[in-house]
């Protein structure tokens, strides 16, 4: 009775109005605030290197590392199979079209967040529901988000990342489910329970390190099969566009798919990812903006695509059409998911796609898992401010998704995947009505960010200068910096 509920609502709330909203908003900062995702590419790069940190805050990289660390989970690898096999090879390329507008939105979401951003018990704290109080003066829906936030990432969103490790450790070592989440909850809970900080220096570690090693994986496969690199891009452009013979009837899917995938995966528009943002320690809103922007381009464009290549130029999937029926069966009985990246692996390395997909799906999945806990907090630490008893809510949530986690491992894949996307749904849908109303300020602190660099000097953000005042916490950065200067001088 449950399942079919959550399906339905995982339809409704992904109908084609979600990705119509998704595909206008990012247009529409792409154009208002003239391609930064293009034009300040350099700087995208520069500011994950250079930035301060503090007891407040974390550095730009620490941060990018937790948003990179969100984003980069089971949807690159079982996500991007799953779009492959609903939606054939033209998912890939309007993933691709999602990440490129989606930049943007994740610039704008993340310099708001960085905007209003406030001190909750020493740290700093920020996201959706901070900017849409302030910013709009909604309250109403500043709670709604967090509410539906917190549902999400202690509920919904943990089963379909300790699932997916789960079934990847069976595949490969046999190691039976309830035992895989035993242990990752266990590791959740040692590194969660050290504090925001310790969170960030534990993804930032990992997560460049794996990311690396997957991507050089994958450029080595592509390279065993190089003969047939050309038509595998000939077939994902003739795809999305419906002029392959075999998916030109499903266009529509293609397009949902890789809207949907691309959105779970890159987390654009969600504002899990400005939540990170606003955890930085940066002079100006946009700096940190554009890091997160960068990281978009991390997650889609790099790994996401680097699984897409493998499973297509391996011929390692199959494709279901809206109605049911097999469009193309090219290794009948394959389960769409982690097993079409195996399958590709294991075509050009023979024995290895099991081994090596079970530690990458841990690694992912894991530093997903930790910043789900971050972003809990943060949302709580809005709910509940600096209160006596917001540390202890905290950790009860902290607990709550570590069962989430030990559960989620023994459930089935298709009531895992519709129970997370219903929990993304809910919150995006409120997220991007927000970022459309709040554009004007997103607009503001991007030009003003560009008037400086214009200048020739290293932006500092002044709320009064863009017409902000209700930005307290920058008052207080700009005494900070102000005593910092004057002890270099003395």
């Amino acid at each position: 009775m449950l399942e079919p509920a959550i399906a339905w609502l995982n339809e409704l709330l992904w109908s084609t109005p979600m990705v119509v909203l998704v595909l206008a908003a990012g247009l529409w900062f792409t154009i208002r605030t003239v391609v930064p995702q293009v034009r300040r590419l350099p700087d995208m790069v520069r500011y994950l290197v250079r930035g301060d940190d503090s007891t407040q805050g974390l550095s730009s990289f620490q941060s990018f590392a937790m948003a990179l660390g969100g984003r980069v989970g089971v949807g690159n690898i079982a996500g991007v199979a799953t779009a492959i096999h609903f939606g054939g090879p033209g998912a890939l390329f309007w993933m691709w079209v999602t990440a490129f507008v989606g930049a943007a939105v994740a610039i704008a979401e993340s310099s708001l967040a960085q905007i209003y951003k406030e001190e909750v018990g020493g740290e700093y704290r920020g996201g959706p529901a901070f900017y849409i109080e302030k910013g709009l003066g909604w309250k109403w829906l500043a709670v709604l988000y967090a509410v539906a936030a917190i549902f999400a990432l202690t509920i919904t969103g943990p089963s379909i990342q300790s699932y997916n490790i789960a079934v990847s450790m069976d595949a490969a070592f046999s190691v039976p489910p309830w035992a895989t989440g035993a242990v990752v909850t266990g590791l959740f809970c040692l590194v969660v329970f050290g504090g925001m900080h310790r969170i960030g220096r534990v993804v930032g570690l990992v997560v460049p390190v794996m990311a690396a090693c997957y991507i050089l994986l994958g450029l080595a496969l592509l390279a065993v099969n190089a003969s047939a690199v050309p038509e595998m891009f000939r077939l994902i452009l003739a795809s999305a566009f419906g002029a392959d013979a075999a998916f030109g009837g499903i266009v529509g899917a293609a397009i949902m798919w890789g809207v949907k995938r691309a959105i779970y995966s890159s987390e654009v528009g969600t504002g899990a990812g400005a939540q990170a943002a606003a955890a930085a320690e940066v002079s100006h809103p946009v700096k940190q903006g554009l890091a997160q922007g960068f990281s978009a381009y991390v997650d889609t464009l790099l790994i996401c695509t680097i699984t897409g290549l493998m499973i297509l130029v391996t011929g390692s999937y199959n494709v279901e059409g809206p109605d049911g029926e097999t469009v193309v069966e090219n290794v009948p009985g394959l389960i769409e998911g982690p097993e079409y990246t195996q399958a590709a692996i294991d075509a050009a390395f023979p024995g290895f796609g099991s081994a090596f997909l079970a530690v990458a799906m841990f690694f992912f999945a894991f530093t997903t898992l930790l910043s789900f806990a971050f972003y809990a907090d943060t949302n709580l630490s809005y709910l509940l401010r600096a209160g006596r008893r917001q540390r202890l809510v905290v950790r009860v949530a902290w607990m709550l998704l570590a069962a989430s986690i030990f559960l989620g491992s023994l459930r089935s894949a298709s009531f895992a995947w519709n129970l997370a996307d219903v929990g993304l749904g809910l919150y995006t849908w409120i997220n991007l009505v927000a970022l459309v109303l709040l554009s004007k300020q997103a607009n503001a602190v991007i030009r003003d960010y560009d008037r400086q660099r214009k200048a020739g000097v290293d932006p500092v953000f002044n709320p009064e200068d863009v017409g902000i005042t209700n930005a307290p916490v920058w008052k207080d950065i700009a005494a900070r910096r102000a005593e910092k200067d004057r002890a270099v001088r003395t």
